[in-house]
């Protein structure tokens, strides 16, 4: 890579590839904790500049990073969802899959929880709970107890049911699945329980990927869903 593209991903920074720009620059889409961004070498190659470019109407940047970073970043993203430590809530062939971010001193995520009771127990949707513990001192302990369960599933429902989980001492392995998780959970740049992932179909055909940190609001709820209420 150029020099100060290299000094920039020496610096952190992951660079997905090159695009093209215009007057006489290169473009290198690149990403840091799940944000993309975009960076322009000059012509003489000597210089970076991480921003976006416009001309006189339009951002000629938009384009070319979702094209270039956020798509690939998308399909990475739901590959880690899927090789996390989460517990199954619903029909494991309902059609729709969404991975939620749970902490168990979550008050939002006891809501969240309760809200997607309909499309779940019309086995519509699956959510997979992706245990974290970030709230409070005592929350890697209740993750890694409600993972070490002999039945992790009936375990965290009952605790939504509000039979609180003690913090309890478990395997290594177990507590090393918490801290992956938590991991993950730092490296995607989130900051909020629950935070929700889902799949939607571009107007392209093409599947991308959405995320909802924090409780969904009504009208975000039933598109994560994928319908009204059953």
């Amino acid at each position: 890579m150029p020099a100060p593209i290299q000094a920039l991903a020496d610096q952190g920074l992951e660079i997905h590839g090159q695009f093209e720009a215009p007057g006489g620059l290169s473009g290198f889409s690149a990403s840091v904790q799940g944000q993309d961004m975009a960076i322009h070498l000059t012509p003489d190659g000597e210089h970076a500049v991480v921003g976006t470019l416009m001309d006189s109407e339009n951002d000629l940047t938009e384009a070319q990073l979702d094209e270039h970073v956020r798509a690939p970043l998308e399909a990475q993203t739901w590959q880690l969802l899927s090789e996390s430590h989460w517990i199954q809530d619903g029909d494991v062939s309902a059609p729709r899959v969404i991975y939620t971010f749970t902490d168990a001193n979550c008050p939002y995520c006891h809501q969240f929880w309760q809200e997607a009771r309909p499309w779940v127990e019309a086995g519509d949707v699956q959510l997979r709970h992706i245990m974290v513990g970030i709230l409070a001192p005592d929350s890697p302990g209740k993750a890694a107890t409600i993972l070490g369960a002999d039945d992790p599933a009936a375990t965290l429902h009952k605790h939504n049911r509000g039979e609180e989980v003690a913090a309890s001492a478990q395997p290594r392995e177990i507590e090393e699945q918490v801290y992956s998780n938590n991991q993950l959970f730092e490296e995607l740049g989130l900051h909020a329980t629950p935070t929700s992932a889902f799949q939607r179909e571009a107007e392209n055909g093409v599947i991308r990927i959405d995320r909802i940190q924090g409780l969904p609001s009504d009208e975000r709820l039933i598109e994560m869903m994928g319908s009204e209420a059953p």
